[in-house]
């Protein structure tokens, strides 16, 4: 696992550096400006003129190391000061200094210089944004703006300097506007605004560069969050011994689909079979689970008592490991019934999912007291609903919705989107580095629901929630490779993969 940091996470983490380990301010930014430019000149050795834009703290103090450096490579550098050069301070007035004592040149950019950056822009083969760093907590506005706006309006390549400037460090969302990179060389470790949707778009490559700070001080200062390897999944998927038959292999019971959305519990079905569910059950009002045996091989079925479903299921309970509920089930009288039933009352392990979720809209403090153990796996829009808010808002701040979330209900949850976070009372929140948009589609979060039912049997809903996204992601990062192509594959090839994507990261 990767720590993932935070804005006061980055501060201690610099702090420390310097009062404990005696690593100087100014050589942290050298090594910084150092591995920025190595970058550099690796993703873009053809760009012979590079600008760079650089703001007045410290983020534009690593701006004047990459120039410096990038000259000695050879590379015509102009670098442009957004703001005043009188008012530069610390490292960063040092390596201003250093640039201006190799030869070096520097334009001022205001309100009446702009077109000074239009036409510098224009000769550029790439440009390096180093206006503002993780310290940046207000939204950008006058020049510092403009400016914004025209570097993403220049079309030009652009790497950012450890974030991509305008992008708020921890909820990666823009404050205002904020530079669209191709790459971004992030230091010493990854920030949490760079793990959203909103900051995969703005980020574009994201690349950690190390800056010397010695391992014990990251180690001390810690993180609330970590990004999942792929060595970590070895120790979170429940190893079979030679005995394993399809009892012990787990017994899944899917309460899902009605008439409409039967699609939703075969894929529930096949997710968990591809994952290594053993033996698989659909359940269902008898209309539709005469649907299901028309369309299921290596699955059963089962009839639930429209009138009185709880004493069907409790007989059905009484065989199962885990239960996958939600998926298309629908939120009428008897759906709250199963969901109720089995969610609240059931003292198993739940995957509870979309409708199952939905279903819990203004009363989410009841999961709380459920008698089993949940992993609750909404997209943005069940979370909304469960919290009492807008889709805008959890997007605005997904790492402390979940949070908020887990604390609601004190169960797992698992925020769906890009940069899928698993959160759990007492658990770092761990944030999952695979999956592309071949997961656009419908039935993807069905699969989901079906590969973690499976590694639930035998794994703690953390664990399992964390292996499952992983591995589904993974399975569409294989599939992605293999064609070529971000779209026009269907949720069950993706379940079809996820065999391939045990086998990739299990191999030793």
């Amino acid at each position: 696992m990767k720590p993932v940091l935070t804005r006061a996470e980055v501060r201690e983490l610099d702090r420390r550096a310097t009062a404990e380990a005696s690593v100087p301010s100014l050589e942290l930014m050298e090594n910084a400006g150092h591995g920025a430019t190595e970058l550099l000149l690796e993703r873009f050795p053809d760009a012979r003129r590079v600008v760079i834009v650089c703001g007045a703290g410290n983020n534009g103090g690593d701006g004047f190391v990459v120039a410096r450096l990038s000259k000695t490579k050879g590379r015509d550098v102009q670098v442009l000061l957004v703001g005043d050069a009188e008012k530069l301070g610390g490292d960063a007035l040092q390596n201003y200094r250093a640039w201006i004592d190799t030869g070096g040149h520097l334009t001022n950019i205001d309100a009446g210089s702009l077109d000074a950056l239009d036409a510098a822009l224009a000769e550029a083969g790439v440009v390096v944004d180093a206006l503002f760093g993780t310290g940046l907590d207000r939204e950008l506005t006058g020049v510092a703006r403009d400016v914004v706006t025209r570097l993403n309006a220049a079309d030009k390549p652009i790497l950012s300097l450890d974030l991509p400037s305008g992008l708020d460090a921890d909820r990666g969302v823009p404050l205002g506007v904020a530079v669209r990179a191709t790459v971004t060389a992030t230091f010493a470790q990854k920030k949490r605004g760079l793990c959203t949707p909103h900051g995969a778009e703005h980020a574009g490559e994201v690349r950690v560069v190390p800056i010397g700070i010695p391992e014990e001080i990251e180690a001390r200062v810690g993180s609330g969050a970590v990004e999942l390897e792929r060595a970590d999944v070895r120790s979170l998927v429940t190893a079979r011994g030679p005995s394993s038959h399809k009892g012990s292999s787990g017994r899944v019971l899917i309460l899902a689909g009605s008439p409409g959305k039967i699609g939703a519990a075969l894929l529930v079905a096949h997710g968990a079979l591809r994952a290594g569910g053993g033996l698989v059950t659909l359940a269902a009002e008898p209309g539709t689970a005469s649907v299901f045996e028309q369309r299921v091989l290596e699955a059963m079925t089962a009839r639930l008592d429209p009138a009185a479903p709880e004493r069907s299921l409790d007989a059905l309970l009484e065989k199962t490991d885990v239960v996958a509920l939600g998926p298309g089930l629908g939120l009428d009288a008897f759906a709250r019934r199963v969901v109720d039933h089995v969610a609240l009352g059931w003292a198993g392990r739940v995957v509870l999912d979309a409708d199952g979720i939905t279903s819990f809209a203004e009363r989410s403090g009841e999961l709380a007291k459920a008698r089993g153990k949940l992993v609750l796996t909404p997209h943005p829009g069940e979370l909304a609903r469960l919290l009492g808010g807008t889709v805008a808002e959890i997007e605005a701040d997904r790492f402390g919705a979940v949070e908020r979330a887990v604390a609601r209900t004190g169960q797992t949850v698992l925020l769906k989107g890009a940069s899928t976070l698993v959160a759990a009372p007492g658990e770092k929140i761990s944030v999952n580095p695979t999956g592309n948009a071949l997961l656009a589609t419908g039935g993807a979060g069905d699969v989901l629901c079906g590969v973690i039912a499976a590694l639930l049997v035998g794994s703690e809903p953390y664990c399992a929630a964390r292996a499952g996204a992983y591995l589904h992601g993974a399975a569409a990062d294989l599939l992605v490779t293999e064609l070529a192509v971000e779209r026009g594959v269907l949720a069950h090839e993706v379940a079809d993969a996820v065999p391939r994507a045990f086998a990739a990261a299990l191999a030793r």
